[in-house]
């Protein structure tokens, strides 16, 4: 089979289990906030616009210790309440919705960051919005035109050494999905980074976002890369750390 049937068989099985995803997300709501475990880290992960490998996604969230994630669509999130949506310590967002958003969407966006609900973007969720400059801000990329190389050998150089994230791990290597675009600017502590030629400098960095805590981790296309333990540490410490637990 050559490359190119085979990324055609890919996006084909990953839109019949994005599809099953959607539904059941549709039907769960995001009301299961207040039914977590009373310690663990309250997350919605917030997705859509861009297919995935349903099943493997929810083994990675139920591999996180200390996190209790409810998957769901942006368009179930924003049907809630802002008092539903703001019961959440902290927002993953793992959606590529391309247009401004308006309307419900463009109101709960532009609540983000007046609570201090973490906010993590997650992989493709840096290129959504590429022209709405609340989302570049967010991400702390300002121009996000990007090029993909997928299934990426990858080398991953820690440089954030003291940041709770990221203290004491070490390099890794990894199989993963790459952007080439912009590196994070000014105002991001820079914790994550790689050396590929064919991606993007900087792969993991923290920043403010109003009274928000913000993790961007360019990483986690696919199940590839989420079996990567380094990556599922990083990510659950990320998540940690946006809602102020670490």
């Amino acid at each position: 089979m050559s490359a190119k049937s085979r990324l055609a068989s890919r996006r084909q099985f990953l839109g019949h289990v994005s599809a099953a995803g959607l539904a059941a997300s549709l039907l769960s709501g995001a009301t299961r906030a207040a039914d977590a475990p009373a310690a663990a880290v309250k997350v919605a992960v917030l997705t859509g616009g861009h297919a995935y490998d349903v099943p493997n996604f929810e083994k990675l969230f139920q591999s996180l210790s200390g996190i209790h994630a409810t998957i769901q669509t942006m368009e179930a999130f924003f049907a809630l309440s802002a008092a539903e949506r703001d019961a959440y310590d902290a927002l993953l967002f793992y959606h590529m919705l391309m247009p401004v958003p308006t309307g419900a969407a463009k109101e709960a966006l532009e609540h983000l960051g007046s609570t201090e609900q973490g906010l993590l973007v997650l992989h493709h969720a840096l290129l959504a919005y590429p022209k709405w400059p609340v989302w570049s801000e967010i991400v702390g990329i300002a121009d996000r035109k990007f090029g993909y190389h997928h299934d990426q050998q990858l080398h991953i150089h820690v440089t954030g050494v003291r940041h709770p994230i990221t203290q004491g791990l070490k390099d890794w290597d990894m199989i993963d999905e790459t952007y080439t675009m912009a590196d994070a600017g000014q105002g991001s502590e820079i914790l994550l980074t790689t050396d590929h030629p064919q991606s993007m400098k900087t792969i993991g960095w923290t920043r403010q976002y109003r009274q928000s805590r913000v993790f961007c981790l360019e990483s986690g296309h696919d199940n590839q890369t989420w079996v990567s333990p380094d990556f599922r540490e990083v990510l659950r410490r990320g998540l940690l750390w946006c809602a102020r637990k670490i």
